[in-house]
């Protein structure tokens, strides 16, 4: 259950990273502050989506969860705890997750530190970051389907 929550997470975060991509940007070209202002909440609640993932995977690797294939092809449950932490992003599934949860954690940053850029860069900036969120994120889950 807790990887299907992970995996829905996931899609959650794709809506939300083209939400992201788009209303900022338009809000720019615009001067519609409330558009651009989409970008900032946009950017964290991308973050929290991913990073719960991130978590369901972690989980399902700690647990040995066997129901998972990627689970299946690259674990064992005689690994050290450490190895089969760090074995979630040590095969090509994982470390495309690890990628777009680098890449929300980069966006959720400018959205929470910087306040000192003009609010039209501010959201070009998380707007550009949801576009290639969009791309990681219809990668990941065209592979998984």
């Amino acid at each position: 259950m807790i990887i299907e929550a992970g995996h829905f997470a996931l899609i959650l975060a794709l809506f939300v990273a083209l939400a992201q991509a788009v209303l900022p940007l338009v809000g720019a070209a615009r001067g519609n502050v409330g558009w651009m202002a989409v970008g900032r909440s946009a950017a964290l609640t991308q973050f929290a989506l991913i990073a719960a993932a991130m978590g369901a995977l972690m989980w399902a690797y700690i647990t040995s969860d066997f129901t998972v294939v990627n689970v299946i092809q690259n674990s064992h449950t005689d690994k050290p705890l450490l190895y089969q932490i760090t074995g979630v992003w040590g095969n090509h599934e994982g470390s495309m997750v690890l990628w777009v949860f680098m890449l929300a954690l980069c966006g959720a940053l400018v959205a929470l530190f910087c306040d000192n850029l003009p609010a039209e860069l501010r959201a070009r900036v998380l707007s550009v970051q949801g576009m290639i969120g969009v791309g990681f994120l219809l990668f990941i889950l065209q592979h998984r389907v």
